[in-house]
Order: C-alpha cells, then structure tokens, then sequence
C-alpha cells in the first residue's frame, strides 16, 4: 500500500508499508502488527512484530517507549526500551537508543547513538514470541 516490498540483508522479501501512525499521533499501550508499520508518531508501550517478513520503520519524528521486538527493523528515532530483532537491524543517523540492543545483523550509520549494550544473536528465532505468551510460560 505505502511501499514495494524489499529484501533484507539475506535475500528474504521484507514486507511493505501497510501501516502508518502519523505524526502527531500518541498511543499509549502494546502494538501488535504483521507486514510493515511506519512509525512518525509516539508509541507509549512495546511494540511486537509478527512474521519473519514484518519490518518497523521508525522515522526521524518517531518515538517509542518500551520494547520493540521485530524481525526486521530501521530506526532513525528515539527509543527509550529494548530492541531485539530476529532479522536485520538497521540504525540511521538520527537514532537514539537508550535501552539494549539484540540482533543478528546490524547496519549503524555514523551519528547513531546507543546507550546500553549491543549483544549479536545469531540464533535469535525468527519468529519472535509475543511479550504476553513469554510471560505466560515463565
């Protein structure tokens, strides 16, 4: 809808764009989505990610606070919470990350910024569990 789709870093097909939250826009509690969600706004609780093709593309404008867990990911906002992607990670310039950071590949531009740790995962599952049944299990 908003997008071609693109292949990461493995060759895979990533999904496109299907979902869009504005700038402007707040919303305050867990996201769940399956394909691809653009991020302008603010997103005041985890986001979870579905399929090994979904991707989050969080802009310059956007902002998350809480964890995010996705397959495929491009941040070039501010997050305050954890990362872990399954797939590709890739950081622009402009992100600004203060939580940690799991994945298996990752692409940093110059000016991005992490403060916490950076652990590689090559084993992360590519279907990533959802916050609630990880909580359910333990």
């Amino acid at each position: 809808m908003f997008g071609n789709g693109k292949r990461n870093g493995n060759g895979h097909a990533v999904a496109a764009i299907t979902t869009l939250i504005a700038e402007g826009t707040v919303i305050r509690g867990d996201v769940a989505f399956t394909g691809g969600l653009h991020l302008d706004g603010r997103i005041e609780g985890a986001i979870t990610a579905d399929g090994h093709d979904a991707v989050l593309t969080l802009s310059d404008k956007g902002e998350v606070s809480g964890e995010i867990r996705a397959s495929n990911a491009v941040i070039n906002g501010h997050v305050e919470g954890d990362i872990v992607v399954g797939e590709r990670l890739t950081l622009a310039a402009g992100a600004r990350i203060e939580g940690n950071v799991y994945y298996k590949v990752l692409e940093m531009a110059a000016g991005a910024q992490i403060n916490g740790k950076m652990v590689y995962q090559p084993d992360v599952p590519r279907q990533l569990p959802r916050p609630e049944i990880v909580a359910a299990e333990a």
